[in-house]
């Protein structure tokens, strides 16, 4: 809960910076005179940044229920599950959370978490995973994903995406008014924004868009790092999460719902726009991390 609060007032206080700064520097003033209301183009950013950020995390368990086909163990039917709800519960509580759900769906090796506050959490293990590795690196990599809710991951990433958002809309839109005005000039303005600002809206979304999701997974990849540390801490020993993270080296990773990526043992592979580092990365990272 602290950590919505927490939500709540990054987002008041992005929109109010934003105001402060656009008055100081006599953008508001501009963009009235050119038929631009600065409040209204405040609160638009506001809900089109982070209304949609934080509808998709507050939607988010339900939706990698349903979009990972995950079945809840609500009783184990065997021993396998019997130990992974045990194993989730330890951790669990050695994290100072609240017992996740827990849930099983099929599929190539990974796992993720989820879930809008991580007294509710959700940690979902692939058949795949299950069927590949020992119980040692099964065990860290569940350590490793309720780190993730422990962390408070997934808050954390809602926000950062809703700040780049908000940016993202509002920059966008005023730069468009003033390329508008630009090409406009001596022209009566009073029918509304011309084709200058709609063309550099949309542009200026899209490539804003992407240095947007670059820094956004910046921010994924640092995670990861301390998710693996806290694997091996909760553990008390580093190298079977090093074990796991070489087995997902050799192996072909399964592929996540979009929705739940960010939050999976693995995930894309590209540099700029990769949501996790590189498997080498991560363990030399714990290679040099000192020992438990």
């Amino acid at each position: 809960m602290k950590r919505i609060v927490l939500f709540v007032m990054t987002n008041l206080a992005v929109v109010v910076v934003l105001g402060i700064v656009a008055s100081l520097l006599g953008v508001n003033r501009y963009l009235t005179a050119n038929g631009l209301n600065l409040g209204a183009l405040l609160g638009f950013a506001l809900i089109m940044g982070f209304g949609g950020a934080f509808i998709s995390l507050l939607i988010s368990k339900p939706v990698a229920k349903w979009s990972a086909g995950v079945q809840i163990i609500e009783q184990p039917k065997s021993a396998d599950e019997a130990w992974i709800v045990e194993t989730v519960r330890k951790f669990a509580d050695q994290a100072g959370i609240g017992m996740p759900e827990v849930g099983i769906f099929e599929g190539a090796p990974n796992a993720f978490a989820t879930g809008a506050f991580k007294n509710s959490a959700l940690v979902a293990i692939s058949t795949g995973l299950l069927q590949n590795m020992t119980r040692d690196e099964v065990e860290a990599v569940i350590g490793h994903e309720v780190a993730h809710i422990a962390n408070g991951d997934m808050v954390t990433m809602t926000l950062i995406q809703g700040v780049m958002n908000t940016f993202v809309v509002f920059l966008s839109r005023v730069i468009g008014y003033f390329v508008d005005g630009f090409l406009r000039r001596g022209e009566n303005n009073n029918s509304g924004p011309g084709i200058g600002y709609w063309i550099t809206t949309i542009v200026l979304d899209i490539v804003l868009g992407f240095v947007a999701a670059m820094i956004v997974a910046w921010f994924s990849r640092q995670r990861e790092f301390r998710a693996d540390r806290d694997s091996a801490r909760l553990m008390g020993r580093r190298q079977p999460m090093i074990n796991a993270l070489a087995r997902l080296g050799g192996l072909p990773a399964g592929e996540l719902p979009k929705q739940v990526e960010a939050m999976g043992i693995t995930g894309s592979i590209g540099k700029l726009f990769a949501t996790h580092p590189p498997i080498e990365e991560r363990i030399a990272a714990l290679q040099t991390q000192q020992p438990q």
